[in-house]
């Protein structure tokens, strides 16, 4: 059955599902792509840099933005969609974000994955695309998600930053047929399933507990697998994470950066899918990150006290009090302190 045949509920099922894979590209074309446009080169980094596709997410924004950042330090809103429109609208949303934070000394990064059900104010969608009319979307209470779908990206920032009282300074998009192109220009990657399951998707893939050198297909699969575990979408944003960490180990362990031929392959599956602000220079940024390896990256997740009902919609709630505190601490370019006296474990084990 094809997607123009399935019924309504069947496509919207795996839109979604690729919508939270495609996020995944986008946080490898901040930092992984950054790093290799910079050893691959000044001139073919500024090549790369204008053949990325573009849009101007910051157009229509209101004044009251919350205040720039620490200077040196600078965060990132990755948003996965299947739609290359960054206008969004209809029925696409982005259903997994990610606020990359880069540290003031460029040492380290913080990547805060935000649930989609996240249950959050959605600011009015009057002034947020450039629009100077009133609309009916906006303006009230609602899924995280639901903001790039009334509003598209410019909505998506204005929500994020409501919330974390952040200043975002760029965002990154990437469309989901780019997924498999990347890990593939990699020769595949080799990634641990922590125990056996039975995808629920065609061809219904065995994954056997262990390590195993999978393709781009193999490892989108896996990634999108949340029903068989107790705790559902916490556990696959945790295999989707260990699988960039795995990706970034997988580049630096077999040398593709100073390998032309694979450098080049891998940057043209990237560029050939990633969106993102008018004003990021992808070579600045990537002088800026081209000392970070796997390493070097810390995976949290925003706080939240578990799921509820509100009316019809299961949500993700909140912590309101550590969110805040949380989020002040990227605002102040202060995570490692935060973490210090708030222990939370990494998403991914061994961090």
């Amino acid at each position: 059955m094809t997607d123009a045949t399935a019924p309504d509920g069947d496509r919207a099922s795996r839109r979604r599902r690729r919508w939270r894979i495609a996020l995944l590209s986008a946080l490898i074309a901040v930092v992984v792509l950054t790093t290799a446009v910079t050893l691959g080169g000044w001139l073919y980094g500024r090549s790369l840099d204008h053949n990325v596709k573009r849009t101007d997410v910051f157009a229509g924004l209101p004044d009251n933005r919350p205040r720039d950042v620490v200077q040196g330090a600078m965060n990132v809103l990755l948003m996965g969609t299947d739609s290359r429109d960054p206008a969004g609208g209809g029925n696409a949303r982005s259903d997994t974000l990610m606020l990359l934070h880069l540290t003031a000394d460029h040492d380290h990064a913080y990547v805060i994955s935000i649930p989609r059900d996240t249950w959050v104010s959605v600011p009015p969608l009057t002034g947020a695309n450039g629009g100077g009319g009133s609309d009916p979307a906006g303006g009230t209470m609602a899924k995280i998600n639901a903001a790039y779908a009334w509003g598209g990206a410019p909505l998506a920032v204005r929500t994020v930053e409501k919330y974390t009282g952040v200043r975002i300074d760029h965002v990154v998009l990437i469309d989901f047929a780019g997924f498999q192109q990347v890990v593939d220009a990699l020769g595949g990657i080799d990634m641990q399933v922590d125990q056996t399951i039975t995808s629920r998707f065609p061809p219904h893939r065995v994954f056997t507990a262990g390590t195993h050198h999978v393709t781009g297909a193999e490892a989108l699969d896996y990634v999108r697998q949340r029903y068989q575990y107790p705790d559902g979408d916490f556990t696959r944003e945790r295999h989707q994470q260990e699988f960039l960490k795995d990706l970034m180990d997988r580049a630096a362990n077999q040398g593709w950066l100073t390998d032309p031929v694979k450098l080049n392959g891998f940057l043209q599956a990237v560029t050939r899918s990633v969106t993102v602000d008018s004003g990021f220079d992808l070579v600045g940024a990537g002088l800026q990150m081209r000392g970070l390896r796997a390493s070097d990256l810390t995976f949290l997740t925003s706080p939240s006290t578990g799921t509820t009902w509100i009316g019809d919609q299961n949500v993700v709630m909140p912590d309101t009090a550590r969110a805040a505190s949380l989020y002040r601490a990227v605002a102040d370019d202060s995570v490692a302190q935060w973490l210090a006296v708030n222990p939370t474990p990494s998403l991914i084990p061994g961090d």
